[in-house]
């Protein structure tokens, strides 16, 4: 049976570093005493320096937040509308980014048959599946599928589903776009625990091509694994102002709990150590220790997860394909590999893959 393979990957962000001016920031939202010094404990720890996005913020003399297009107006933060409006202007230039990095020939272009687009950042059709087809040329019968508001793990769906085609099809040829613009929902709160999400979002998109073609990082097998009575800690639900973010602090102690009880589940019953390569979706630092230190890893298996949260932060579902980026550069022939991220369930989405 053929094997689906990602033979190519490329990634892209915003050129606004907004990472320290949204610390700065998010102090004036929170009331002073232990909101403040809490969030300034939760900084340093996080493990976060860089993140990008398109709203640029602007150095102003009393040191208060101001951007380049006053999205974020204390007291009048945007509509979704607004939202949306800024999301179709910016998401198709990103896109286009990481597409061009992606590097296609004329005639890779000319073979594709199927575009896959994730994104739970923003809504508008025609959308970016016909974006991408008028961006590189591509044939307009090429089958189109939006894969829409599955939050962190939408990328390995994503995957799941390009392993699907290819199997089925092997002279498919399958380009997925993961595409997220999370700082344009940031909300004016001083709830000290959405503050803290915030803390963690940034945009980011990433481009692969996924084919039979034995080269890269083979597509081995898929697995969801939910925990149970967790549906309620990450949640995403769209409102008047913009889409609402709710992250429990609960998350990593119960992902390190269904790690140490049900480890098996999410190795398919395989020995972690076995594991030459680990891709674990960087949703925080206490979500890469509660993988960690529940499958009972070695520090250095979150090496890559840990530097794409450093440099880039959580970019919900174009974070896996980051550190994906960085494993298939250092993927040597026969590495067996795990990859994960997590979203809204709480769940689990899980792939076991190779170094061909």
């Amino acid at each position: 049976m053929p094997v689906a393979h990602i033979n190519r990957l490329a990634t892209a962000v915003p050129p606004h570093d907004v990472h320290r001016p949204f610390v700065d920031f998010a102090e004036t939202l929170l009331p002073a005493g232990t909101a403040r010094s809490l969030f300034r404990r939760m900084v340093r720890l996080s493990g976060i320096e860089h993140r990008y996005s398109f709203v640029q913020p602007v150095p102003t003399e009393n040191g208060q937040w101001r951007d380049a297009e006053e999205l974020y107006v204390v007291g009048n933060f945007p509509s979704t509308a607004k939202r949306m409006s800024a999301f179709e202007q910016y998401a198709p230039r990103l896109a286009k980014c990481a597409l061009n990095r992606l590097e296609l020939t004329a005639g890779e272009r000319a073979s594709i048959t199927h575009v896959i687009v994730t994104t739970c950042t923003g809504l508008y059709a025609p959308g970016l599946d016909f974006d991408v087809v008028r961006h590189l040329g591509l044939n307009d019968s090429v089958e189109r599928t939006m894969i829409g508001f599955m939050g962190c793990y939408a990328a390995i769906n994503a995957l799941k589903s390009a392993h699907h085609i290819v199997r089925s099809s092997p002279e498919s040829r399958v380009l997925i776009l993961n595409l997220e613009l999370c700082s344009l929902h940031m909300q004016e709160t001083q709830d000290l625990e959405q503050v803290l999400s915030f803390l963690l979002f940034a945009d980011g998109c990433s481009a692969a091509l996924v084919t039979a073609d034995p080269a890269g990082l083979a597509l081995d097998s898929f697995l969801a694994v939910s925990i149970p009575e967790t549906g309620h800690l990450i949640t995403w639900k769209i409102r008047d102002g913009g889409f609402d973010m709710q992250l429990s602090g609960q998350v990593p102690a119960e992902l390190r709990r269904a790690m140490k009880d049900s480890g098996a589940q999410f190795t398919r019953g395989r020995d972690p150590l076995s594991f030459d390569l680990w891709a674990v979706h960087p949703g925080g630092r206490t979500v890469l220790d509660a993988v960690e230190q529940g499958l009972e890893l070695p520090p250095e298996a979150m090496r890559f997860s840990r530097d794409i949260l450093a440099r880039f932060g959580n970019m919900s579902s174009a974070t896996v394909m980051f550190v994906l980026q960085q494993v298939l550069a250092a993927a040597q022939s026969g590495q067996q590999g795990c990859a994960m991220s997590f979203g809204p369930g709480v769940t689990a989405e899980t792939m076991l893959f190779h170094a061909a």
